[in-house]
């Protein structure tokens, strides 16, 4: 089986199953060996705090590389299939459209039923801001927003990693997401330590960002949204957010949603005001979120359909 068809048998089984939320996943691996070795780092590096970060990443991540390349070569081993197998399996838990798509629609639902302290509980088990007190329109704003930058940090990035260098590679990048996520913050705690750990996952979503940047207007030309502003604000609002990437995929949906992103945000009580992004064509309601879904299936479907050619693309270059 070619790498590209495992791909794509990975990607529709995390359609039909999403993350079985009972068993154990590889992130929540990483997750574990990240908290152990904070500790241990913390106490070996205490005035050595940027070099601890590295020595984290480093094991953090090569450790994720090799542990699943020594599976998936042990099951090749045994029989052919199986190292297939395991690869796919791997593949298959580094992807979280459904997850994704799931987490976003509980959001819509609660909305829909004018459930607003749910609505935005559930928010809070997608995004890091602050959501007590947000109003519906804001619970919207946050919902599509993650929508967006988890086009690329959970189904664009993993994909693109998959067809690069298939399992080992998809979970080193799953690893450097999760560190990220838990130790690339800009505050007094982490700063230092997770300095490195925040540039690299801004590195490794550089291609994947500006490859969802080309296919989220066309995604909206198909499904007959707003395609010509996705790629005009895009293109104009594309640096308007911290994270070099972010902004990529958030102003391509605020563009093809014709609604505002970005604006004021709190973490943790602290005022973040960050830069309007979009125009702003029509105000926001709890049906952007299913549009906004509905563009990341498309954007995630273009990237497959690319996929196979990829090879043949790469070869004249």
């Amino acid at each position: 089986m070619g790498s590209e068809l495992l791909i794509l048998v990975a990607f529709f089984l995390d359609l039909i199953l999403g993350d079985p939320r009972d068993c154990p996943h590889p992130v929540r691996i990483i997750g574990y060996a990240t908290v152990k070795l904070e500790k241990g780092l913390r106490r070996q590096f205490s005035n050595l705090l940027y070099i601890a970060g590295v020595v984290l990443w480093t094991t953090v991540v090569g450790g994720s590389f090799i542990v699943t390349w020594m599976l998936v070569k042990f099951g090749s081993i045994l029989h052919p299939l199986l190292g297939m197998g395991v690869s796919c399996l791997f593949i298959y838990t580094a992807i979280a459209t459904r997850d994704l798509d799931r987490e976003a629609k509980d959001v819509y639902e609660a909305l829909a039923r004018d459930d607003i302290p749910g609505a935005r509980r559930l928010l809070s088990r997608i995004v890091g801001r602050d959501t007590e007190d947000l109003p519906p329109s804001e619970i919207v704003r946050a919902a599509v927003e993650s929508v967006a930058e988890n086009t690329v940090d959970g189904i664009i990035s993993p994909l693109f990693y998959a067809f690069l260098g298939g399992a080992p590679l998809v979970m080193a990048f799953r690893a450097v997401s999760t560190l990220d996520s838990m130790v690339g913050h800009n505050n007094e705690r982490y700063k230092e330590f997770g300095w490195f750990s925040a540039k690299m996952d801004d590195l490794m979503n550089f291609i994947p960002a500006r490859i969802a940047g080309a296919i989220i207007p066309l995604a909206a030309l198909l499904l007959r949204m707003r395609a010509r502003d996705s790629l005009k604000i895009m293109w104009r609002d594309r640096g308007k957010t911290l994270s070099p990437n972010s902004g990529i995929p958030e102003a391509a949906f605020s563009g093809a949603l014709g609604v505002t992103l970005g604006g004021t945000n709190f973490y943790q009580g602290q005022r973040v005001d960050m830069p309007v992004i979009g125009k702003g064509l029509k105000d926001k309601d709890p049906t952007d979120i299913l549009r906004a879904i509905r563009l990341m299936y498309g954007t995630s479907l273009i990237f497959l359909g690319i996929i196979p050619f990829a090879p043949l693309l790469l070869g004249r270059f």
